[in-house]
């Protein structure tokens, strides 16, 4: 199976490893030449600077790892050429050319991953047993917490010049930690209205919003809360579900899952010894390959980024225009 990996930075370097782990070989690379990263591990693999000789190569499947605002320009053309898409969250910073993009899946008949890893995180993966199960009752409300002090994410460059920081190239907390939205659909089911407030604080001279508070009202009766922000030190990212019968709380930083019933009995669900960061990137990577070779129906979609992206710009303009966005009129 051949890939073309578009785009070389952290999150590229990282599938390249993980393509590798898995022991696959045929790998070529589409590449800007703006990345700050040591490029030695692509001695010996074929760089190319032009999309349409990238594709001249006829990839099975494309990795779209560049920044934000420019992952249309590599997913439209890879879709029809007909190759398989792996796309990174979000699948883009508006809906502008999203029509375009569904269209050429939709008539290539690609097969679609994108790239929130969180689903299969096997913490996650408990609660959405539980509460589908039903042991719990009903999920009532959900608080979703992740802040991280975005200067130390890339110690190699300066933050105010990668893609996280600067709204040309669709950053903004809201986009680039947008996990929250699309795990809270795949647990509680589809969202119905936001609304929120954004702030840009001052604290680390860049032109996106640092700090986010968003309200989420479910299609089956469920109220969310999701706070995001560039500036907390020490970090924390944690999500609870409070139910009818208990609460459901994750922990990221420890993988852990608990769960209190109503009568206050807890149980608590580790992960495995071992376990470690990537091995989500890992098994999402093996999902995508079993996904390309039609042996599994891919776990998030084109869909599921959609409507991710979807709640993403109705906070934004629930912030601008100081009221609730209705997703559903």
């Amino acid at each position: 199976m051949k890939f073309l990996i578009a785009g070389f930075g952290s999150i590229g370097r990282r599938h390249f490893r993980n393509l590798k782990a898995l022991g696959e070989r045929d790998i070529l690379f589409h590449r800007s030449g703006n990345s700050q990263l040591d490029d030695k591990e692509l001695a010996g693999y074929t760089v190319e600077r032009d999309m349409t000789t990238a594709l001249a190569h006829k990839p099975d499947a494309v990795i779209v790892a560049n920044p934000t605002a420019l992952h249309l320009d590599i997913a439209i053309p890879s879709a029809k050429a007909r190759s398989h898409l792996f796309l990174e969250k979000p699948i883009s910073h508006s809906l502008e050319r999203l029509d375009e993009l569904e269209a050429a899946v939709k008539a290539s008949r690609s097969r679609v991953l994108v790239g929130f890893q969180f689903r299969f995180h096997p913490g996650l993966q408990k609660a959405a047993q539980l509460l589908m199960s039903g042991k719990l009752g009903r999920p009532l409300s959900a608080r979703a917490h992740w802040g991280s002090f975005l200067p130390n994410w890339h110690p190699w460059e300066d933050y105010r010049q990668g893609y996280s920081a600067r709204a040309n190239l669709g950053g903004g907390v809201l986009l680039t930690l947008c996990h929250p939205f699309d795990y809270l659909r795949w647990l509680l089911g589809d969202v119905n209205s936001v609304w929120g407030s954004v702030i840009k604080s001052g604290e680390l001279d860049i032109d996106v919003e640092d700090q986010a508070e968003v309200g989420l009202e479910f299609a089956n009766g469920a109220l969310g809360s999701v706070h995001l922000d560039y500036l907390q030190r020490p970090g924390a990212h944690w999500l609870e579900v409070i139910c009818s019968k208990g609460v459901i709380h994750w922990d990221a930083e420890s993988g852990s899952l608990q769960v209190t019933d109503s009568e206050g009995n807890q149980q608590e669900h580790p992960v495995s010894a071992g376990f470690e960061r990537n091995d989500l990137f890992l098994e999402q990577m093996k999902h995508f390959i079993d996904v390309v070779s039609n042996k599994a129906e891919s776990s998030c979609t084109l869909d599921d980024g959609r409507q991710a992206l979807e709640i993403v710009l109705a906070a934004h303009a629930a912030a601008a225009q100081g009221k609730k966005i209705d997703l559903k009129g």
